[in-house]
């Protein structure tokens, strides 16, 4: 990336559209309500030959208070100064209103480059606001239609030049790359190929302020009022020396009370984010732990085969720590029994407490998550798992287990080679997964078992029977 733009404006303008078109995919969240987007998000974006970091903004907003309008202004205002160039968007059709004029004189003072666009300008409708837009100060606006791809070249026009001079004093500061370190463990963590990990859970859990804790300052927008997160966060970090890639979600209820376009549209980007981690902490409120929609979110990561980490927030608060553990371990067990050994954290994201345990408990799930298992050592232990319970004989006739092999990782699956596959039960196949957890430490993470039938292997069968047909033809023939 050669350099960072950030796209800036009132609510409503097309920003996030315009941040779609750039980045060539559905990212952020559009709709026609204003003020959709609240947190920063960033992506890799691509014009013509030009490469760099796009950030889409919320909406600026007067208010400067503690309310959420006022927090949100005070990250957007982050994002200008954090940027290399602001590109300040305005509504054509609209035409320049006094909120606009203010934020031009605030960036006049706080960015170095700043680029105007009249956005919505197709049609001769949107003339007049073209032209008001000159007395904004900040040079001739760019004349585009994010919706419609219009003005796309005229924005390469401009920023081209300032990419070449930017790459040019970027050039020594571009940071090195080991790439014999990188090739030393397939799954090994690399900047590159950092961990993916998705934060989800219930609306107001502290997903945020988790994720605010680990990269050490105020990134992601925070708060009392539940539900403030709307798109999938994802920022990158090191976290106590691992390159991670963290998802911030939207809180997820359920769905009977998922009514507003929105929050769907919130919830399928979350559950997106789900598809694509590598670990998923499913944060939890310590007051009210494991309710009915916990219980789905951490079903639903098990399901989609992905390492699940359990993190227990707001410990700071809990006055009975103990007597709350144990329960805790208890509820755990009993209500997850497909995440049986899972790893349950208890952390406070306001204070930091316990984030270097949450930290060694999502490396260990990765590492289980791509563990595999020698075949030598995989059949030795099929063999004393069926001398210390034998498969059932269902109407009689015994299941035969030959052998196994793993198939795969991420998550670990493995084929089992047996007679009658379809007659398994699955209380000897539960039997078969937990004794895999327990023999190779491979505890909360999915795995995947399957039963295959052979068929007939007997490797004289054909033979004998073309044998035979050759010698009743020769008989007839005499």
């Amino acid at each position: 990336m050669t350099f960072t733009l950030a796209i800036v404006g009132r609510p409503n303008v097309g920003k996030s559209t315009l941040f779609n078109r750039l980045v060539g995919k559905r990212l952020a969240l559009v709709d026609d309500q204003p003020g959709v987007t609240r947190d920063l998000r960033e992506g890799a974006a691509r014009l013509a030959d030009l490469r760099f970091t796009v950030i889409d903004t919320a909406g600026l907003e007067e208010a400067t208070d503690e309310s959420l309008q006022g927090r949100m202004r005070r990250l957007t205002e982050r994002a200008v100064d954090m940027a290399d160039i602001c590109l300040f968007m305005i509504d054509a059709r609209t035409g320049v209103t006094p909120t606009d004029e203010i934020f031009a004189d605030i960036l006049r003072k706080r960015a170095d480059r700043v680029i105007l666009a009249a956005n919505k300008a197709e049609g001769a409708a949107a003339d007049a606001g073209v032209i008001e837009a000159f007395g904004l100060g900040l040079g001739e606006p760019v004349r585009m239609s994010a919706e419609h791809g219009e003005g796309m070249m005229d924005l390469y026009t401009i920023l081209q030049p300032l990419s070449d001079a930017m790459a040019e004093a970027q050039t020594n500061d571009m940071p090195q790359v080991d790439l014999d370190a990188e090739e030393t463990d397939d799954h090994r963590p690399t900047p590159a190929r950092p961990l993916q990990v998705a934060v989800v859970g219930r609306p107001n859990a502290g997903k945020s302020t988790l994720i605010n804790q680990i990269l050490g300052e105020d990134r992601l927008l925070t708060g009392p009022e539940p539900g403030i997160t709307r798109d999938a966060i994802s920022v990158h970090t090191d976290w106590g020396g691992t390159p991670i890639r963290l998802f911030d979600t939207a809180g997820m209820r359920k769905k009977a009370k998922v009514q507003d376009k929105l929050e769907k549209l919130s919830v399928s980007d979350g559950l997106r984010a789900v598809k694509f981690a590598e670990v998923v902490v499913v944060l939890l409120d310590a007051a009210i732990p494991f309710e009915q929609q916990d219980l789905r979110i951490a079903d639903l990561a098990e399901r989609e085969g992905r390492a699940v980490v359990v993190a227990v927030n707001k410990w700071d608060i809990e006055p009975e720590r103990q007597a709350k553990l144990a329960e805790l371990k208890e509820a755990f067990t009993r209500l997850l029994p497909q995440l049986r050994g899972a790893p349950l954290v208890t952390v406070s994201a306001k204070t930091g407490r316990g984030m270097d345990r949450l930290r060694e408990a999502i490396v260990k799930a990765h590492d289980v998550w791509n563990r595999r298992v020698p075949t030598a050592r995989l059949n030795t232990w099929l063999m004393g798992m069926l001398e210390q319970h034998p498969p059932p004989a269902p109407q009689g006739r015994r299941i035969k287990l030959r052998y196994a092999t793993q198939a795969k990782t991420r998550p670990p699956g493995f084929i089992v080679m047996c007679s009658h596959p379809d007659k398994m039960p699955d209380a000897y196949s539960r039997y078969l997964v937990n004794g895999l957890r327990e023999s190779f430490d491979m505890p909360g993470t999915p795995i995947r078992l399957t039963f295959r039938g052979q068929g007939d292997k007997n490797p004289y069968k054909g033979k004998r029977e073309k044998n035979a047909g050759a010698l009743r033809k020769h008989l007839g023939k005499r």
